[in-house]
């Protein structure tokens, strides 16, 4: 299985939903000046919610060196690819303080 289609099924697993891969975003999100990520965040087009038409999906390799992969819907305020990148690292720092 490919990275796209790993993705897709990241979106389906994750949020019930099929999708069409639009194109890939290479994002560098930034704090102070320091990188914090890296890489390429795919846009797929999706089918059947009510208030997203894209999700925005990618892998990337842990601390540990496991592969997780992330699917962040298109409802506002997330209107693109670094959007998807901002929340997923806010929602991940809020779950390491927990």
């Amino acid at each position: 299985m490919n990275d796209v289609a790993r993705l897709r099924k990241t979106i389906r697993d994750l949020h019930g939903l099929d999708s069409q891969h639009v194109e890939s975003v290479p994002v560098n999100e930034t704090v102070n000046g320091e990188p914090v990520w890296q890489g390429d965040v795919e846009v797929f087009a999706i089918r059947g919610h009510p208030n997203a038409q894209r999700a925005y999906a990618w892998s990337y390799r842990g601390d540990d060196d496991t592969l997780h992969h992330v699917a962040v819907l298109g409802v506002a305020p997330i209107n693109s690819a670094i959007d998807a990148v901002r929340a997923a690292i806010v929602t991940d720092a809020r779950k390491r303080r927990q």
